[in-house]
């Protein structure tokens, strides 16, 4: 029998059993190894790549087996480059490949690159895949156990796994590459391990007990904290006579766990322990069933390749109780809805934790489901704050995964779906027809962002009844997504919706701002606050009577001590009630536990062991949990992870909270925040580090592209600083911060950075830099100067004239003209040095106007002519625009107004082209001074107003400030003094909040006050 996957053909022995075979391994061979260190041969003879970047095309080509885009292996080897050079360096990579492997293996285009189809190129991941695929799809013909044809299957299967995918091999200026790699190795070892799991169960069931020994040695290997490998190694250790073996086994088990996780083996371990004990362990069946006989069945490891469905959720007793003294609140949701079409509503239940707001609002919910309204729902989660969006983007993307829903986006123009992409790629990959969204920095990007986020929700939630966007727990949101629910706010009457939160009415930033926000919601109409308050007596009387409570069982006082000891709380009430609907107590000498904690206590004494385990894992991840997430964590099998959540469920610890159109990542919650706290606190410090790591890594590999990667990045962080990693956290917290900072959530971005420094980030200049510039965008001057030296003292020598030369523009902006002139001549000696005449440009720019702006005009006359001479050899539009902006405003107090008007003009345009929106904003400030020196008022107010929401967007408070002074001028010169005084107050209060700082300004700095032009 003819194997063609065999090893001696594919590296070059020969196979003649057949002419036709015969003639395909006299061909020209290629073999591409790529399980374990990357090997390649041609014809037998190893070959070695002249770059490591061919290697990784070579190793990407082979395993998708599709035809790429040159832009995508482009973007995916050289993520640093703009296009066009990324193009050419994958000119130079082709090249490399071909020198290589040969012409004849390579088809490439204009537009793509692929592997030649060809019968005598063999690649070992692709044989692996082919070997698993035979055995799962053979057919036993109603034999009970693995054959023969399975394990020949499976043997040859393990045997091409030399190691790792790629191992040793990496890119380390490509993380898109490297997360392509990680997942490639996760999931093919993730493969192979189920393979040595059936081999472990197939070759013991048929009696083969050394090499399933082997298998089994090699399946824990993979995983030493993997129990079930341990009882199956024991297992196979006796039934192979190896008692002594077996029993140290067992120790090496006990050990490994308590080393790692701080836990006991499971009761089943132990169990099967005291058996071989014994000499009472099962014996070996002829051949292996398909039930579970301590080692894990063959064929019931090979169907679960394919991930198996979680129990459907059971509903539990809290949730057949009735709602009692809600009616009033009841009838606002009811009224709030139905307001909510045309113009939209937004509608806030507040109340101390505990009241039943999540309760009220779910039974809301259920009953607009069921009248056809379409629910975005999504829950805020204390310690969680650091991922920009996460709630939105949690939700948006349970409703991308309903088919019924997708078509709804239809009506979404293609440019605001472009927009909405920027937060959710799953949207460039269902619609492939988007057009690209323009560059963050330019015009009006943020809005339009916002604006994208927000059609996408109202065509995903449109319906004769109106959608409605749920939001639990406000008082934990992240500000990115309050900003996002604010701007959703403020344009209810574009978005027809139902807006409903819960939030509890703690004093905190958050909290202070949803309150500004319901007062601006009052006073446009569109806005309603429900107090939640606690139950009365009677109502506590009311609802005993309507529970699964038996009256014979109960003394007759029950309602009243029930009220004393619950306070009117519904929480404890629940609580109590569930306790002594479970305990059935007698009426003589029944006890209720004084404390909520007591009696979570109490009901998590009645679950075992493996579940407290599965609940742990949860509590780990946080107050809501999915399934996959879950099972990765736990490091329990599926049938363990499935059990363990059928008794949660039914027990009423945690809930299921997948919609009914997601079925396929199905998701939990715990049914209070304290068990999930107690949980926490209960699992040992040791159990919970190693529970952040194995969380970490799952979502590492959930994260397939790099911007999926930097959105969960803030998630990946936290969990790996818990685990103690603190080199992978701080890398994680770094990109979080790029991610946060490309959404323009500043305070995230800062945060993260942070965070990073404190965990040792290897590259701490760079950090640094990128709190000065957000501390600079943010007024944060005095702060933003010592980021600034801070990287100056850790950075090479080839980045400090760009650090010398920010330095000098946050001193511009505080108006201390002497400091920013040292700077700035320090910054321009290190420029002329390395030869950089656009850096040199904006050195000039900035000095120019330096010295305009303390009176020395023929310098800054001089200055401003190199500005301009540097800008055009550089050939930078930005460096060019920044010239003519300062000549603009030199022009402009000559009162050249003419000459003023053109250079700025000129600024506008090349701002425009290099995509830059400070710029873009300072020449239409500049040019908005010119109209206005000229009377021209109107012209002048639309040129403000433009670069006031450019600044606004940027979150550049200090220009905001003077942009509404500007137009503060404008308008009072228009003879609209209410306008004008409206934008005065504001630019004082943000000018009186830089100086508040102190960290902008002293007093003796007046300039701060005086800043028009820029």
């Amino acid at each position: 029998m003819c194997w063609l996957g065999d090893f001696k053909p594919a590296f070059g022995g020969a196979c003649t059993c057949h002419p036709l075979l015969e003639r395909v391994w006299s061909m020209p061979r290629l073999t591409i190894a790529l399980l374990g260190p990357p090997h390649v041969e041609r014809d037998g003879r190893p070959i070695s790549m002249d770059t490591r970047k061919a290697v990784a095309l070579l190793s990407y080509l082979a395993v998708t087996g599709e035809r790429q885009p040159r832009d995508s292996l482009a973007a995916l080897l050289y993520p640093d480059y703009d296009q066009s050079h990324a193009r050419a360096a994958l000119r130079r990579t082709l090249s490399a490949l071909k020198s290589g492997i040969g012409d004849q293996w390579l088809e490439v285009d204009r537009e793509s690159v692929a592997l030649a189809g060809n019968p005598s190129l063999w690649c070992d991941v692709h044989q692996f895949h082919r070997e698993l695929a035979a055995c799962r799809n053979h057919s036993h013909q109603g034999l009970a156990g693995i054959c023969p044809v399975c394990v020949e299957n499976l043997e040859r299967a393990v045997a091409l796994y030399r190691g790792d995918f790629l191992a040793g091999f990496s890119l380390r200026d490509s993380l898109n590459f490297d997360d392509w790699q990680f997942f490639q190795a996760e999931s093919l070892r993730h493969e192979v391990a189920s393979a040595l799991e059936c081999l472990a169960g197939g070759l013991g069931g048929l009696g083969q007990f050394e090499p399933a020994i082997a298998h089994a040695r090699h399946w824990l290997a993979l995983d030493p904290l993997h129990e079930p490998a341990h009882r199956a190694l024991m297992l196979l250790y006796a039934w192979a006579g190896q008692h002594a073996a077996a029993l140290r086994q067992y120790r090496e088990c006990i050990r490994v766990l308590e080393q790692e996780l701080g836990v006991p083996p499971l009761a089943e371990t132990t169990a099967l322990y005291e058996a071989i004990l014994h000499h009472q362990e099962p014996k070996p069946p002829a051949r292996m069933p398909r039930e579970r006989l301590g080692l894990p069945a063959a064929e019931a490891a090979l169907s679960r390749l394919p991930v198996s469905q979680p129990p459907d959720r059971k509903p539990g007793p809290r949730h057949q109780l009735p709602l009692m003294g809600r009616n009033r609140e009841w009838q606002a949701l009811a009224q709030a809805h139905a307001a909510a079409s045309p113009a939209g509503h937004i509608l806030l239940l507040q109340g101390e934790l505990g009241i039943g707001k999540t309760r009220l609002a779910e039974d809301f919910l259920h009953l607009a489901t069921a009248q056809g309204a379409a629910i975005l729902a999504a829950r805020c989660y204390e310690g969680q704050a650091h991922l920009a969006y996460g709630p939105f983007l949690d939700a948006l993307r349970t409703l991308l995964r309903q088919p019924e829903l997708m078509s709804r986006l239809d009506s979404v123009p293609p440019h605001w779906l472009a927009e909405a992409a920027r937060l959710l790629p799953e949207l460039s990959e269902l619609r492939r027809d988007l057009p690209p969204a323009p560059t963050w920095d330019s015009p009006g990007a943020p809005a339009r962002f916002l604006e994208g986020i927000g059609r996408c929700i109202t065509a995903l939630l449109a319906g004769p009844v109106p959608g409605i966007v749920f939001l639990d727990d406000l008082q934990w949101i992240d500000e990115a997504s309050l900003d996002l629910l604010a701007y959703l706010v403020r344009r209810l009457e574009d978005h027809p919706l139902f807006l409903l939160g819960t939030c509890h009415p703690q004093a905190s930033p958050t909290t202070k701002r949803i309150q500004h926000l319901m007062a601006e919601a009052h006073r446009a109409g569109n806005g309603t606050t429900k107090a939640l308050g606690r139950l009365t007596a009677d109502q506590v009387a009311q609802l005993v009577a309507l529970s699964a409570l038996q009256p014979a069982a109960m003394p007759p006082d029950v309602s009243h001590r029930l009220y004393q000891l619950s306070e009117g709380l519904p929480l404890f009430l629940v609580e109590y009630l569930m306790a002594l609907a479970a305990d059935h107590p007698d009426h003589e000498t029944w006890e209720i536990p004084g404390t909520v904690r007591d009696l979570l206590q109490a009901r998590l004494a009645r679950i075992g062991e493996t579940s407290r385990q599965i609940l742990a894992a949860g509590a780990v991840i946080g107050r809501s949990f999915d399934y996959d997430l879950l099972h990765a964590a736990s490091g329990r099998s599926e049938e363990e992870t499935m059990a363990a959540l059928e008794e949660l469920l039914g027990l009423d610890l945690v809930r299921d909270t997948a919609g009914a159109g997601n079925r396929q990542q199905p998701s939990y919650d715990f049914s209070h925040q304290q068990l999930r706290e107690l949980i926490y606190e209960d699992t040992s410090q040791v159990r919970r580090r190693i529970l952040h790591r194995r969380i970490a890594e799952a979502l590492a590999l959930r994260a397939r592209s790099p911007q999926d990667r930097g959105t969960l990045a803030g998630l990946i962080a936290y969990h790996y600083a818990a685990a103690g990693c603190d080199h992978e956290a701080a890398s994680a917290y770094r990109l979080a911060g790029n991610r946060a900072r490309v959404l323009l959530a500043h305070a995230q971005a800062l945060s993260h950075y942070r965070a990073a420094l404190a965990l040792g980030y290897p590259q701490p200049a760079e950090l640094h830099e990128a709190i000065g510039d957000l501390e600079t965008l943010t007024a944060n001057y005095q702060a933003a100067v010592q980021s600034y030296e801070t990287a100056a003292a850790l950075a090479p020598p080839q980045a400090l004239a760009a650090l010398e030369h920010k330095l000098g523009r946050v001193k511009l902006r505080r108006g201390d003209w002497e400091a920013a002139e040292a700077h700035f001549q320090a910054a321009l000696d290190m420029a002329d040095r390395a030869g950089t005449p656009g850096l040199a440009a904006g050195i000039y720019t900035d000095w120019a106007l330096t010295a305009h702006r303390s009176g020395q005009s023929e310098l800054a006359d001089s200055l401003a002519g190199q500005a301009v001479s540097h800008a055009r050899a550089s050939e930078d539009p930005l460096a060019l625009a920044e010239a003519h902006n300062v000549m603009g405003i030199l022009a402009r107090h000559r009162h050249d107004l003419a000459s003023a008007a053109d250079h700025l003009r000129q600024s506008l345009a090349l701002a425009r082209q290099a995509g830059h929106t400070g710029a873009e904003a300072a020449a239409l400030n500049n040019l908005a001074l010119v109209h206005g020196q000229q009377q021209e008022l109107e012209p002048a107010i639309r040129y403000v107003e433009s670069a006031l929401a450019i600044a606004s967007a940027e979150g550049d408070r200090h220009r905001e400030a003077a942009l509404h002074n500007n137009l503060a001028d404008l308008f009072q010169r228009g003879g609209r003094k209410e306008e004008a005084m409206q934008h005065l107050k504001q630019a004082v209060a943000i000018f009186a909040a830089i100086e508040e700082d102190g960290s902008a300004a002293v007093p003796s700095q007046p300039e701060i006050w005086k800043l028009v032009e820029w």
